[in-house]
């Protein structure tokens, strides 16, 4: 199809769209007037991952587009979870742990989206502030008439918990006909006329569509992106020692820089077009970079998404500990860092207080792999003691990729 708005021709070049609603009236809308759109996210931690950053550049896009992005934070739905793509019942915060992770959380969006009080300008809303405020009976009078408990266990959602015999509690249940009225609650309130997201959140955004026109017979739009996974098959957003976080405190920006350094040769340009302003004709030159020169390509990706979430400073810096440690075969400054004191540190304890490995017991397999070297010697024995003494730096490394500095003091 072929798109007349600047709003669908970008998001269709750089390779979001997956499915619309209705893809002509949306078109029609966004080339003729701000339309303001929305993505939810729910605040179960300080920080969103990467797997978070392909709705996060949605919104980028939708501004860049000369539209008006709404951050949507469940401080309501958080308190009950989506059951989407989970088996466990997710675990319950307080109020003031959930408030604390917003606050948080819209550091990073700071960096991707411009707020204020112009016409497209991002704001961010919390549905806790809505949706706190209804009677149970006045929610079930009010919007649940017009779910079907039939269509709501048709949902991919219910029905994978229910094949795997998970539990799922009737407050998770409850999660989509919430998230439904969220879009009819921005619609009457923002103007809002388009829900975003990923591919899984599909049904809960038809829900919105449908219930948002049937209370109020006005015409909203869903679209969604493709499931963005890596070349290996796994999803965006874990990598092998955990979750890639956007915030520095979660995620030091030398590691999130490495995470972009070391995709994969066939990710380079999709990542280029998702998550890079890059213009479109420097990335089809980019990707068709071989051999050794995709490398070059790939140092490009991680600064250019470093700058995005962390800062051109924190790239740079990420950019220079790289070259340094692996070139020059020397200690960047911007390495992950312990220090220790007099007592020292254990090897196996060395590689989990660097975040090499999740645990002691990893640690030991890695050690007795010989993938563990102590200043670029390998060593075999998880209990050495590691204690420089104070100003003194010894250089940590598992593989070829991961390396931390321990420092004396």
């Amino acid at each position: 199809m072929t798109y007349t708005s600047s709003l669908l021709r970008l998001l269709d070049e750089r390779g979001y769209i997956h499915q619309m609603t209705d893809a002509g009236g949306l078109d029609a809308l966004a080339a003729k007037q701000i339309v303001p759109g929305y993505v939810g996210f729910d605040a179960t931690a300080p920080s969103l991952h990467v797997g978070n950053l392909v709705s996060i550049m949605l919104l980028r896009r939708l501004q860049q587009a000369g539209h008006k992005p709404v951050v949507l934070m469940g401080g309501g739905t958080t308190r009950i979870g989506d059951p989407t793509g989970k088996d466990e019942v997710r675990k319950m915060l307080t109020d003031e742990a959930i408030e604390t992770n917003i606050a948080s959380i819209r550091t990073a969006f700071e960096r991707f989206l411009t707020f204020g009080d112009g016409p497209t300008d991002a704001v961010m809303v919390n549905n806790h502030d809505w949706l706190g405020k209804l009677g149970y009976i006045e929610m079930l009078q009010l919007v649940g008439t017009h779910f079907t408990v039939n269509r709501m266990l048709s949902f991919d959602s219910v029905k994978l918990r229910l094949e795997r015999e998970q539990p799922m509690t009737f407050l998770e249940f409850n999660y989509m006909i919430l998230q439904g009225y969220d879009f009819r609650h921005l619609c009457n309130t923002q103007g809002v006329r388009l829900q975003m997201g990923g591919s899984d959140q599909w049904g809960n955004i038809v829900n919105g569509v449908e219930l948002t026109r049937r209370m109020d017979s006005t015409e909203v739009f869903g679209l969604t992106t493709p499931l963005i996974t890596k070349a290996d098959g796994t999803k965006m957003g874990k990598s092998v020692s955990g979750a890639v976080w956007l915030n520095e405190a979660s995620l030091p920006s030398y590691d999130y820089w490495q995470f972009w350094r070391n995709c994969d040769d066939r990710d380079v340009g999709k990542f280029l077009r998702l998550f890079t302003d890059l213009p479109l004709d420097e990335i089809v030159r980019l990707e068709a970079l071989e051999g050794g020169e995709i490398n070059d390509a790939k140092v490009i990706l991680a600064n250019e998404a470093t700058k995005l979430c962390r800062g051109a400073e924190a790239a740079a810096a990420a950019e220079a500990t790289a070259r340094e440690t692996f070139a020059g075969g020397g200690l960047g400054e911007d390495l992950p860092t312990i220090e220790v004191g007099s007592e020292g540190i254990r090897l196996g304890a060395a590689c989990t207080a660097l975040g090499f490995t999740a645990s002691n017991g990893e640690a030991k397999r890695k050690i007795a792999e010989g993938a563990v070297k102590l200043d670029d010697e390998a060593t075999d024995d998880p209990g050495m003691l590691i204690a420089p003494a104070a100003g003194e730096t010894r250089k940590l490394s598992l593989g070829k990729k991961k390396h931390g500095i321990i420092k004396g003091i």
